[in-house]
């Protein structure tokens, strides 16, 4: 199986450990954001979320023993994955353009580092 043929949220994954043993700060912190932007798209809305989905917040509705009130996570395909990465890379190039208007050569340059790590990825 190649590197390609592997799903992008594991190859993210895998860059994130080659990241932090190499002690890429870049990398590292770019990787870990997105990784958590794709762990919060999984999340599901907090209306769902609470009283176990009924709705309701009354006691005798309220579910009872460990893992009761646990709500299965949305599952995400590998489109919605890219699509996130896609989004971490314009939200940084946009940024980019902000701090370059404002004078901010170091910022500009952190936020190109981090947008080429992430082009890689799609």
């Amino acid at each position: 199986m190649t590197t390609d043929s592997l799903p992008l949220r594991h190859r993210l994954r895998d860059a994130l450990g080659v990241a932090i043993k190499g002690r890429d700060r870049v990398s590292t912190s770019v990787l870990r954001a997105t990784l958590g932007a794709i762990e919060n798209a999984e999340a599901v809305p907090a209306d769902t979320a609470s009283a176990g989905g009924t709705g309701s917040l009354a006691i005798e509705a309220t579910p009872v023993g460990v893992g009761a009130a646990e709500v299965a996570r949305r599952e995400l395909t590998e489109d919605d994955v890219r699509a996130i990465v896609r989004a971490e890379v314009a939200e940084r190039e946009q940024a980019a353009e902000t701090y370059g208007r404002a004078g901010r050569p170091e910022r500009v340059e952190r936020l190109r580092a981090e947008i080429e790590v992430l082009a890689a990825f799609v």
